[in-house]
């Protein structure tokens, strides 16, 4: 039988790119958002559309720099 436990659904893989991304923009904020969805969407195999949304999600969140 074939291992399939690396195999996950779109969307789980979704929201962990997505976490993912907020996670290193907090650890590394000296890296860009570009950089980092690149790297997210080669680690967590993302279409363009799905680069797109977490690109979206991103901007509606507010930065760190931005909190009081």
């Amino acid at each position: 039988m074939e291992d399939t436990s690396s195999i996950q659904p779109p969307a789980t893989a979704l929201k962990k790119a997505l976490r993912w991304v907020g996670d290193m923009l907090r650890e590394q904020p000296e890296k860009s958002r570009q950089v980092l969805l690149r790297e997210a969407a080669v680690r967590f195999d993302l279409t363009p559309r799905e680069c797109e949304f977490i690109e979206q999600e991103l901007e509606q969140q507010p930065t760190a720099s931005a909190a009081p």
